[in-house]
């Protein structure tokens, strides 16, 4: 709820009228928060709640959760919110400035995790995009009887998951890790979605590389190699707090999620394979391209040298009888120029032969 302003902060002025200053009002809390809802035995409940009533039902009740969803929320926003379920304020801070990497933490009875998210661009071709992967952040705090999620970016949101274990109250029994299991596993298929229509644009790249007359450059591959490295960051750090989960890392995640975990992680693991994979791929294709190049610059120096070569004869025959001397050979004779015609003709289709045949032409 907004603060209500202070009737203090009065002074006089010298004309003797008192003026009112006012205190900024603080943006209300509903502004940034997306959702609110309290769950208990995997059935969210009806009404719309406060965070604060939200905690306070649940805590009356002695069971159920609270899951919360923020949406780039500043620091005045989530103080409210921290300073009511007990969040470290070092994980808040995390929290509100983002540009975190993967990373799981615990901090007293809450953990604090970190996913980095990605979203596939739509272009025609991978040699026409500026930008293939774009990514975001979600950061997800988990404790005995809450959730509370922060995303960061547009394509990150959870509205669709969360209708989705609305639908099935089966799947939140086990309570806020079955949220937490529930994002990280989203993540990781949203990996998937991803690292699939790379590895078809990089299939595409590889395809026209090694094509005649390719209009691939080093360039292109580089800005591939840049999206990779992109993705790659958001799924290599994330193997080490997932397997942590799957091993019993924190009693927070009960046994029977914890298996759920290792499978989230093996599906992590095939991604980050095959991210590295096109890493090398992509170095690869860049080796190609720049040994193509070399190898295109060096047809084009033969050619020219040929040509020069074939040229040069009739440039040194007409310079040798264009000097203006009185004695020369067959200066006088009735056909020296056909003769001489003939001649550079002659030497100039025998050279251009000898030419071709060694695939000079």
């Amino acid at each position: 709820m907004p603060a209500i302003p202070s009737l203090g902060g009065l002074r006089g002025r010298g004309n003797g009228r008192v003026n009112r200053v006012e205190p900024p009002v603080p943006v209300p809390v509903s502004a940034y928060v997306v959702d609110c809802a309290v769950y208990v035995d995997g059935k969210r409940q009806p009404g719309r709640w406060t965070h604060t009533a939200a905690i306070q039902e649940v805590r009356r009740r002695g069971e159920g959760f609270v899951w919360i969803g923020l949406h780039e929320p500043d620091e005045q926003q989530i103080q409210g919110i921290a300073e009511t379920f007990g969040l470290h304020e070092l994980a808040v801070e995390d929290a509100v400035h983002a540009h975190q990497r993967p990373k799981l933490e615990r901090y007293d009875d809450t953990l604090f995790m970190v996913f980095r998210t990605v979203r596939y661009i739509e272009h025609e071709s991978p040699t026409t995009a500026n930008e293939i992967v774009e990514s975001g952040e979600l950061m997800v705090f988990l404790g005995a009887d809450f959730v509370i999620t922060v995303r960061h970016g547009n394509h990150s949101g959870l509205a669709r998951l969360r209708r989705e274990l609305d639908a099935d109250p089966e799947r939140l029994k086990p309570g806020p890790a079955a949220v937490l299991h529930a994002i990280a596993d989203h993540v990781v298929d949203h990996f998937l979605e991803v690292t699939e229509r790379i590895e078809d644009d990089i299939d595409e790249m590889e395809t026209q590389v090694f094509a005649p007359r390719s209009p691939v450059t080093s360039e292109q591959i580089y800005l591939m190699k840049r999206e990779v490295l992109e993705l790659r960051r958001a799924v290599m750090p994330l193997t080490t707090p997932l397997r942590r989960l799957a091993e019993g890392y924190t009693r927070l995640v009960p046994d029977e999620v914890r298996s759920y975990f290792r499978n989230v992680h093996d599906h992590l693991t095939n991604v980050a394979e095959r991210v590295a994979g096109f890493d090398e791929l992509l170095t690869t294709l860049v080796d190609a391209t720049l040994a193509k190049i070399s190898l295109q610059q060096n047809t084009d120096m033969r050619k020219i040298t040929a040509w020069a070569a074939i040229i040069a004869v009739p440039t040194a025959l007409a310079g040798i009888y264009g000097m203006n001397f009185d004695y020369m050979p067959e200066l006088k004779m009735r056909y020296g120029y056909p003769v001489t015609v003939a001649a550079i003709l002659g030497i100039c289709l025998l050279l251009y032969r000898i030419f071709r045949k060694n695939k000079w032409l």
